[in-house]
């Protein structure tokens, strides 16, 4: 399969926005995607750029992205997030996901970030194992903590 690992541009948010839907799909989340098409176009192209975007496109479509953004850690200094990396169910097993990889880590060398770091679920042996086969530390020992919109609300109200 021919393919080309590029920016992503403003016109890609609506393949990209399905893409992020095929993963809330398959970690068994369908409903829980808010972003917008035009949010994305917005956040991502804006005046005040929130990510960075790298898609796999392909004769048939973008069939892959890997998104990131800037994050600063107090001990190493500049790092970026890898939110996500996403190749559709049907292009699995193509090299898609490591050449993603490869432009997310080619990019953070060029940015000179001390770290690059992201979240996969415990439950995913296939991405654990890839990424661990990448040269990757999976530290089972940290747990993720959020604070979603409703707890972020909850959290001001209890400062009142």
């Amino acid at each position: 399969m021919e393919y080309t690992i590029r920016a992503a541009r403003p016109t890609d948010m609506k393949q990209v926005l399905s893409l992020i839907q095929e993963l809330a799909d398959f970690e068994k989340e369908t409903d829980a995607v808010e972003v917008t098409e035009q949010d994305l176009v917005e956040h991502g192209f804006g005046d005040q750029k929130l990510f960075h975007c790298f898609v796999a496109d392909t004769k048939n479509g973008i069939a892959g992205i890997a998104l990131v953004y800037p994050r600063y850690s107090t001990w190493k200094g500049p790092a970026i997030h890898l939110e996500d990396l996403i190749v559709s169910e049907r292009m699995r097993g193509s090299g898609l996901g490591t050449a993603l990889l490869n432009e997310v880590v080619k990019y953070g060398a060029s940015l000179g970030v001390k770290r690059i770091c992201w979240e996969v679920l415990d439950w995913n042996e296939p991405a654990i194992e890839f990424y661990e086969k990448k040269g990757a530390n999976v530290l089972r020992d940290w747990d993720v903590v959020q604070l979603d919109e409703k707890g972020i609300k909850n959290y001001m109200e209890s400062l009142n």
